[in-house]
């Protein structure tokens, strides 16, 4: 019964005291709530759409709610997820749609000439065939739910988290700023992403095209890592199996706690 807003809150400070428990130093905490962040989405939505990559249509398929995904019949196994995650069935609603599949040859043609762009190369094989697969036009908009930040000029959509959420890489750097000088023209393309291996999807095949379709540059290179897992399954908030760190920091300390996080975690070949 929390409102949302509230909710995240409370737990955006537990984040941040965090970072500074395990002695992590950032040089900011990025906030998809902020203004400055949803004015920055909203401007490379509109440029999309003037640049005739974004249309209305009507979507009807599989998502899950865990992964913030939508998949294909074909992608499901035994009526679940790839990753094991729940999914339901979304019956027919207006949405707007990005044209990822203009984007197949371009994302192709990128993987090619940057070969590191996607590492390690078992996850680049993983990307390189989902491409060859054949891609969709991706709904980025919902009607169902009212968090999340409005389409410009249409309120009753809510864009995709992912388009949102994959835009803080540029809005941290202040975009649509992108004067000589600014953070954004200092920093960008980033050097690196690293990333978990579930959400190497949305890293290296959306991200992309979206930056292509706004003509702005891709990210140099993305790391995909693997999971902490316990019992068998990866740790997640959605599951359930948790360990605190604090509990870890307060019973080992920071150190060891930090090195045997990073010893547990696969970083593939």
């Amino acid at each position: 019964g929390v409102p949302p807003q509230e909710f995240v809150d409370e737990l955006s400070v537990s984040f941040r005291e965090l970072l500074g428990l395990i002695d992590i130093s950032n040089d900011m905490f990025i906030r998809t709530t902020n203004e400055d962040h949803k004015a920055a989405v909203q401007h490379l939505w509109n440029t999309l759409v003037e640049k005739e990559y974004i249309y209305l249509g009507n979507y009807e398929g599989w998502y899950s709610v865990r992964d913030e995904c939508y998949y294909t019949e074909s992608e499901l196994v035994d009526g679940k997820a790839p990753t094991g995650a729940e999914v339901e069935w979304v019956v027919k609603e207006p949405s707007y749609f990005f044209k990822l599949s203009a984007f197949e040859d371009k994302l192709l043609e990128l993987y090619e000439s940057q070969p590191d762009f996607v590492a390690p190369n078992s996850r680049k094989n993983e990307v390189v065939s989902f491409v060859k697969g054949g891609l969709r036009d991706l709904s980025v908009s919902r009607t169902s739910f009212k968090w999340g930040i409005p389409v410009p000029g249409d309120d009753d959509h809510i864009m995709y988290v992912w388009i949102d959420a994959l835009t803080n890489y540029i809005s941290a750097l202040g975009y649509p700023n992108m004067e000589e000088g600014s953070n954004f023209d200092k920093y960008w393309p980033a050097s690196l992403h690293v990333v978990g291996k579930d959400i190497l999807r949305f890293h290296t095949v959306y991200w992309p095209a979206f930056l292509m379709a706004a003509g702005l540059p891709v990210p140099k290179r993305i790391f995909a890592h693997g999971w902490w897992t316990k019992d068998g399954e990866k740790i997640s908030k959605s599951l359930g199996n948790v360990i605190d760190p604090v509990e870890l920091v307060e019973k080992y300390g920071v150190d060891q706690t930090r090195f045997f996080l990073m010893s547990e975690v696969t970083f593939g070949s």
